[in-house]
């Protein structure tokens, strides 16, 4: 049996998230379909990290085993070629069984894009959020440097949330103004709590309109209370950047890399 290892892009707009659901459609299944055709056999895969309903993804990672043999090109092509529009299959990469797409990563890449002007988004209404009143990206960004380190994200940490601990270690966050009308958040940490990219995301725009200040988000972290944080952004404007790997695998880390 050979390991393959993909790079994945997606629009989550039609889709109920990433994982195989009985009653829903989903990102897993539509691949897993497409895969299983080129392998001539049931493929299963295990991603570096589940998406919520209506989130994107520039690179999600993930995994199959399988007896075929084939070319990367032939699972790249044909894996794009039998999936629907909204996924593409990015590259493919012979591993060695050790590599697992969710256990062998070190870090993982979420941007939150934001649609920051007085009208609404027409082109971009499913694939970034939208804030009327102007953000201040410089506020955001001071706030934001407080996550940097390992903490106790309970307070963006959602409800139902399955992990068995909310210590989490955030490597780099940046906030910054992409032109007049686009704001974008970018955060990499060793692992993500269920919600905690889009409730730091709906913490900092309260900071970025004013609601409050920038120390804000450091008495919500030594605070632990989700109920006292910003409301959760909405899932369009997510997106899964990339993940990062011990280099010795030879995959890229984020889609710039072969773009």
């Amino acid at each position: 049996m050979a390991r393959i290892a993909l790079g994945i892009e997606y629009d989550g707009t039609a889709y109920s998230g990433w994982q195989v659901q009985s009653h829903a459609r989903t990102v897993q299944a539509a691949l897993e379909r497409s895969l299983s055709v080129v392998a001539d056999h049931p493929v299963q895969l295990t991603a570096a990290g589940r998406t919520d309903a209506g989130v994107h993804a520039l690179m999600q990672v993930a995994h199959f085993d399988t007896a075929a043999v084939r070319r990367e090109r032939a699972w790249v092509l044909g894996g794009s070629a039998q999936s629907p529009a909204d996924i593409s299959v990015l590259w493919a990469r012979d591993v060695p069984d050790r590599f697992h797409a969710r256990f062998s990563a070190l870090s993982r890449t979420y941007i939150y894009r934001i649609v920051n002007r007085r009208v609404r988004p027409a082109l971009e209404r499913a694939r970034a959020a939208w804030v009327r009143d102007p953000l201040d990206a410089g506020a955001m960004h001071a706030a934001a440097q407080a996550l940097l380190g390992e903490h106790d994200f309970s307070a963006f940490r959602a409800a139902e949330c399955q992990s068995s601990t909310p210590m989490r270690r955030v490597m780099s966050v940046a906030v910054r103004r992409l032109d007049d009308d686009r704001v974008e958040i970018a955060i990499r940490a060793n692992a993500f709590l269920h919600h905690m990219v889009r409730n730091i995301a709906g913490t900092l725009i309260s900071v970025g309109v004013g609601d409050q200040s920038p120390a804000w988000v450091a008495e919500l972290l030594a605070r632990r209370d989700r109920t006292l944080a910003g409301a959760m952004a909405p899932s369009q404007g997510l997106y899964f950047a990339g993940v990062e790997y011990d280099p010795a695998f030879g995959l890229p880390s984020s889609n710039s890399a072969f773009r």
